[in-house]
């Protein structure tokens, strides 16, 4: 799938724009348009439904250890600075990155490819590139795909994407595809690559810590106690609310606890549209449970996490499920497995990220409880400071369970689904997009760009059509789209040509249409239009709403 052909569609019917982009946009930022707003909001109210409100927890559910309990959170963006202290995110939580002194551009250190640029030396004709060559310098670029990378290359050399340059009689060669960081393991120096943007080498400085949370100030006063963050993740909140929902609600562990909410990383390179945003939407469940049947429950989630993608639609050949090696692992992590799809600007047979489950141990409670991480010895402790008192200690409060059955405390195990909504509603577009062949209103055959939505995601789920504006048929129309709406969002639309209309709504992923025509004014019949396998079939005027919303639930 073209990716440029994705964005445009986009922009132009309203799923995404650039944040301020009158003013040349914000970069790492994004607004969700009408119908892209409709589609977040239903991949999010999916999500909520089948793992908390829909929730049987009288029932075990299949994989399950036990039945279980889910509750609900909605915390504030803004917490108390010694929340990040304790979970590690002040001194653990960054990137490391690279400045190009002649440029005075920054990356990330981790994301720079580096390609080596052969030149065959009978063909040349610039003794600099020539050089170059037989030295084995390298050049290195951002593009995310090696068809970018090969351009970028030919395009500071001098040339054109091309093997034989139409300017100069030179043949190039791209080999050695690398990042940054395994080339430097090989030996190389930073003094012998050449950074993107310049043509000389050794303008790049040595890597160095980027932490990732946006500061803030709070209070009228602005000093170094005003100082706090933005969170870099939903789930401290649920962590410090742990002992809350236990006290204020009838559940008992094991309970998951689920929150959806807005979150905020500096990060150094946004790109590949929304994939990598600065301000990006998560849907995160910490899941407390036994000690002793954690990996149990980890088993469990990431299967059914893994599962839930495959019903809304993302295939099997193009979805992973990968463990992570031990060198992998965050800081808190005794496990961890991604959730991840191919997306399309991503090269061929590389995943990219849509969810985490991590089991988390008892960490996050034992943090908060006691002190935080000491990162290279990795137990809880205290540190004191100069008069003797602990500093960035945890709140001192109490966060063990009860078990009350069982007549024993503990602090419980934790297993992570985090998901992103944004990425998550990426790629459902990405797979969703498709461009085939329908016939039009006499016929014949014709292109069509159609977004092949599950019809719970789809930000409409049916639009009514009257054939012509005339004969009571507008009428007959908008009384089925007034039913219709009293249930799920629905489309009216009158203008142009039928065949028109059907393209309009399958570019914008409606999965029915309804047609009123003549014959709907004689029997009371309409016809309901399937936009993947384009069947039609006639049903009563009076059972669209029940029908409609029998298909979107798949019955």
């Amino acid at each position: 799938m073209d990716m440029d052909k994705l964005v445009s569609l986009c922009k132009r019917r309203g799923f995404l724009f650039q944040s301020s982009e009158i003013y040349g946009g914000f970069n790492g930022f994004w607004d969700y348009g009408p119908l892209g707003v409709e589609l977040k909001r239903n991949v999010k109210e999916a999500w909520w439904h089948d793992m908390v409100s829909g929730h049987d927890e009288l029932s075990q559910l299949p994989g399950a250890p036990s039945t279980f309990d889910m509750a609900g959170l909605d915390c504030t963006i803004i917490m108390h600075p010694q929340v990040w202290k304790c979970s590690g995110h002040y001194d653990l939580f960054h990137d490391f990155m690279v400045d190009c002194k002649e440029s005075k551009k920054r990356y990330r250190f981790d994301q720079l490819y580096v390609v080596r640029l052969e030149v065959t030396p009978k063909f040349s004709t610039n003794p600099e590139i020539s050089k170059r060559a037989e030295f084995g310098e390298y050049w290195t670029t951002l593009a995310a795909t090696p068809d970018e990378q090969k351009a970028d290359v030919y395009k500071r050399a001098g040339g054109k994407l091309s093997i034989r340059s139409k300017n100069v009689d030179e043949a190039f060669k791209i080999s050695d595809v690398k990042k940054l960081p395994d080339l430097l393991k090989q030996g190389v120096t930073l003094a012998d690559v050449i950074g993107p943007d310049v043509n000389g080498a050794g303008s790049l400085t040595e890597p160095r810590e980027f932490n990732l949370m946006f500061k803030t100030i709070v209070g009228a006063l602005g000093g170094d106690d005003d100082a706090a963050f933005l969170r870099p993740e939903t789930a401290q909140g649920i962590f410090v609310n742990f002992k809350n929902v236990i006290d204020s609600s009838r559940v008992k562990v094991p309970v998951g606890i689920a929150q959806i909410g807005k979150s905020f990383r500096n990060e150094i390179t946004p790109r590949n549209f929304t994939f990598r945003s600065r301000e990006f939407e998560q849907m995160e469940i910490e899941f407390f449970c036994k000690p002793e049947s954690s990996q149990a429950w980890y088993t469990y989630w990431r299967n059914r996490r893994y599962q839930w993608y495959l019903d809304l639609g993302l295939p099997r050949e193009r979805l992973q499920l990968r463990e992570h090696h031990a060198e992998e692992l965050s800081h808190y992590s005794t496990g961890t497995a991604d959730i991840e799809y191919a997306f399309p600007f991503l090269p061929a047979g590389e995943f990219g990220e849509l969810e985490g489950v991590a089991h988390r141990g008892d960490f996050d409670l034992r943090s908060h409880m006691e002190g935080k991480l000491n990162p290279e010895t990795r137990p809880l402790q205290v540190e004191l400071g100069p008069d003797g008192k602990p500093k960035h200690r945890g709140s001192g409060k109490d966060l063990s369970y009860y078990d009350d059955q069982a007549k024993e405390r503990f602090i419980p195990h934790v297993i992570e689904p985090s998901a992103g909504a944004d990425r998550a509603t990426l790629a459902f577009l990405c797979e969703a997009y498709h461009e085939d062949t329908a016939p039009d209103e006499n016929g014949k055959p014709q292109e069509r760009v159609v977004l092949k939505l599950h019809p719970r995601l789809a930000p409409i789920k049916a639009a009514v059509l009257p054939l012509v504006k005339k004969d009571g048929m507008p009428e007959a129309a908008q009384k089925i789209y007034r039913a219709l709406k009293k249930q799920f969002n629905a489309f009216y639309d009158d203008g142009g040509a039928v065949g028109r209309r059907y393209r309009r709504q399958d570019e914008i992923g409606t999965p029915y249409c309804i047609t009123v025509d003549g014959q709907t004014l004689t029997d009371g019949t309409v016809t309901v239009r399937d936009r993947d396998s384009l069947k039609q079939w006639r049903i009563k005027a009076d059972d669209c709403p029940a029908e409609i919303t029998k298909l979107v639930k798949g019955e």
